[in-house]
C-alpha cells in the first residue's frame, strides 16, 4: 500500500521547486503545521501537564493529517512539494511519539525516498532512532536524548545498539559526533 500511494500523485511540478498546483495547497498546508508544531516545541517537556497538552493536541492532529497525506500523495519528497514542506512531513512524523504506526511507515517511505536521492540520510537516522526508541528497542545513531542523570549536566542517551561505531555512523548521515551533539543541550 504504501509503495501505492507514493505511486498516486507523481506530477513533479513545473522544474522550479515549487510542488505541482495540486499539491501546492498540501505543501502550503505541511509548513503550516510544522511552524505551529515548532512554536509548540518548547511545551514538550513542561513541569505543567496543560503545557504539555498544548504540545500532544498539535502533534496528535498533524499526525493525522500528515497520515492523510500520504494515503493520498505518498511521502511528500521536497521534489513534489518543496523542501520546506518535505521537512514539514518530517517533522510531524518525527513528533508522533504516539502514533508509532505512522512513525514506522514514514521511516519506510523515507528509506525508499533516500534509496532513491528525494530525502535526506540524516533526517532518515534521526526518525529511524526516534521510533526505535518509541518502539521500546534500541536506537542506532543515538540521537535521541532521555535526560540528565544525577544532576550531570550532560545529557544521556536512549541505549544504542553498537555504542563503540556510533560516531562513524553518525559521520556517514552528515551527524555531528555524539560529544559535540550533546554539548549543545547542556
Amino acid at each position: 500500500m504504501a509503495h501505492e500511494a507514493q505511486q498516486r500523485s507523481t506530477d513533479p511540478g513545473d522544474g522550479s521547486g515549487r510542488p505541482a498546483p495540486e499539491l501546492a495547497a498540501v505543501a502550503t498546508e505541511l509548513v503550516a503545521m510544522a511552524a505551529e508544531d515548532q512554536q509548540a516545541a518548547p511545551r514538550a517537556n513542561a513541569a505543567d501537564f496543560a503545557d504539555q497538552l498544548a504540545w500532544r493536541r498539535p502533534t496528535a492532529r498533524h499526525a493525522d493529517r500528515l497520515t492523510e497525506i500520504v494515503d493520498a500523495h505518498g511521502w511528500p519528497t521536497a521534489d513534489r512539494f518543496g523542501a520546506d514542506a518535505a521537512r514539514g512531513a518530517w517533522l510531524i512524523a518525527q513528533h508522533a511519539d504516539r502514533q508509532l504506526e505512522l512513525q514506522w511507515r514514514a521511516v519506510h517511505l523515507l528509506e525508499r525516498a533516500v534509496a532513491d536521492g528525494l530525502a535526506s540520510p540524516r533526517d532518515l537516522a534521526f526518525l529511524t532512532d526516534r521510533t526505535l526508541v518509541n518502539d521500546g528497542r534500541e536506537q542506532i545513531y543515538d540521537t535521541q536524548i532521555a535526560g540528565v542523570r544525577d544532576g550531570s549536566p550532560v545529557p544521556v542517551p536512549w541505549p544504542c545498539r553498537e555504542p563503540e561505531r556510533m560516531d562513524q555512523l553518525r559521520a556517514e548521515v552528515g551527524i555531528l559526533p555524539f560529544d559535540e551533539y550533546v554539548a549543545r543541550f547542556a
